[in-house]
């Protein structure tokens, strides 16, 4: 197979390429940390991927990180 016919082939299927692979890399984290330590790493990932995606969209990094640290109004 040549290597324009490697591309159509992860074109076509990147998301089952991408699925094994996080399953992959999730089976030897279990095996060697144990599967709660596993989920954790996995929620950060997941966590800082949110972030960066936010951050990218809005790009103003300022408007995002008061909205996030803004103080509270006391109401009583």
């Amino acid at each position: 197979m040549s290597e324009h016919n490697w591309w159509i082939v992860v074109n076509e299927h990147w998301g089952k390429i991408l699925g094994g692979l996080l399953g992959l890399v999730f089976a030897i984290l279990v095996i060697n940390i144990g599967f709660w330590w596993s989920v954790f790493i996995f929620l950060c990932v997941a966590i800082g991927l949110l972030i960066g995606w936010r951050l990218e969209v809005s790009k103003n990094i300022g408007l995002y990180v008061n909205r996030i640290f803004a103080p509270k109004d006391d109401k009583q």
